[in-house]
């Protein structure tokens, strides 16, 4: 008998989230064959809204051939059978079923950067111009890397999707007028002292349209404004390379100076990708407090009430930005121990509770 709450998880996903109606072309895409049982009912319930589902499902093995066998030629090659997919459909739901999250860790970065380049324009029409969701399935590659049996995270994620998110939207509504109103945000915390202008940017709740699970409210800094240094204790991970101790330094909005424990040289190539790639995307606050454990997955720890993330790379239209870039590493900092977040001045968080 299928788990009754993959059933729920797509109803969310598909009326909640991208809100499929009628005529609507939508993409269901899987990074891994393990996703079958969320795609199937996703597809089920697409159908029922009398929208026309259409299915891409990878293998993970491919990734890590082309990137071990492919010519410069075909690194550069454009995929317009992709984009015109991109352009020709209406929304996705792009899930998440990794066996192994650390598949491509032997790979040259440079590598990665490089198709990254190549392949931007596609990831540009989708995130800027289409509905889009993004969700995990659970599988034992996610629940080994979150240090949980298959069980405890398939507990561990439909607790924190399969939930009202109307009322998240009420809770976020809140703190988005008061970052509306404000000018400068400053963030202080451990090895912590950094000022964003935020002047003229609107912020944006976050409710589970375009991640699951969601949870945050966040908006695009201007763009030269970042002046300070931060210093990430939890690790950050991109392109499945786990970057630890990450320190950075900003002037006038750039990465002037960075440093790592663990994968310096990654996190260098990362932001040397473009000029975009050393200036800030995004700044978002983490309001779920219902995810509080750490499980190296972005889509769920950067959701985790009483922190912060801020992403270096390609900022979001919708949210004012102007930043240009083919990365966004989200990186995030814990402010739950002598952590505070500052509007003009004024304190609207301390120790990862809100004051407001």
């Amino acid at each position: 008998m299928a788990d009754p709450r993959v059933a729920k998880l797509a109803s969310i996903l598909v009326h909640h989230s991208i809100e499929v109606k009628k005529g609507d072309v939508v993409l269901i895409s899987s990074s891994t064959e393990l996703a079958k049982p969320l795609v199937l009912e996703v597809y089920k319930e697409v159908v029922k809204a009398g929208g026309h589902p259409l299915t891409s499902i990878g293998f993970e093995e491919t990734t890590n051939i082309f990137y071990r066998l492919a010519s410069k030629e075909q690194m550069q090659n454009f995929p317009k059978i992709r984009m015109f997919e991109a352009r020709n459909i209406d929304c996705i739901v792009n899930i998440r079923a990794a066996a192994n999250k650390k598949a491509l860790s032997n790979i040259d970065p440079l590598l990665i950067s490089e198709r990254s380049k190549v392949l931007r324009p596609i990831s540009e029409e989708i995130v800027n111009n289409k509905r889009w969701i993004l969700c995990n399935y659970p599988t034992n590659g996610l629940a080994q890397e979150a240090d949980m049996s298959l069980d405890e995270y398939e507990d561990f994620v439909y607790s924190a999707t399969n939930i009202d998110w109307n009322r998240v939207k009420k809770e976020e509504l809140k703190l988005k007028k008061v970052l509306d109103k404000a000018n400068e945000v400053r963030i202080v915390g451990e090895e912590t002292n950094l000022t964003i202008s935020i002047k003229g940017r609107k912020a944006i709740p976050c409710y589970g349209e375009r991640n699951m699970p969601d949870g945050e409210v966040f908006l695009s800094p201007v763009e030269d404004s970042a002046d300070g240094h931060i210093y990430y204790e939890m690790p950050a991970i991109y392109q499945g390379r786990e970057v630890t101790g990450i320190r950075l330094k900003f002037r006038s909005g750039k990465v002037v100076d960075a440093s790592a424990d663990k994968n310096e040289k990654f996190l260098i190539t990362m932001l040397d990708t473009d000029k975009g790639a050393r200036f800030l995307g995004e700044l978002g606050i983490g309001v779920n407090y219902g995810i509080q454990k750490f499980t190296k997955d972005i889509l769920f720890d950067e959701k985790i009430g009483g922190t912060v993330h801020l992403a270096v790379g390609r900022s979001y239209e919708d949210a004012g930005g102007k930043n240009i870039s083919a990365i966004h590493w989200d990186m995030i900092k814990d402010l739950r121990k002598n952590g505070a977040i500052y509007l003009d001045g004024k304190a609207i968080q301390k120790n990862g509770k809100f004051l407001i």
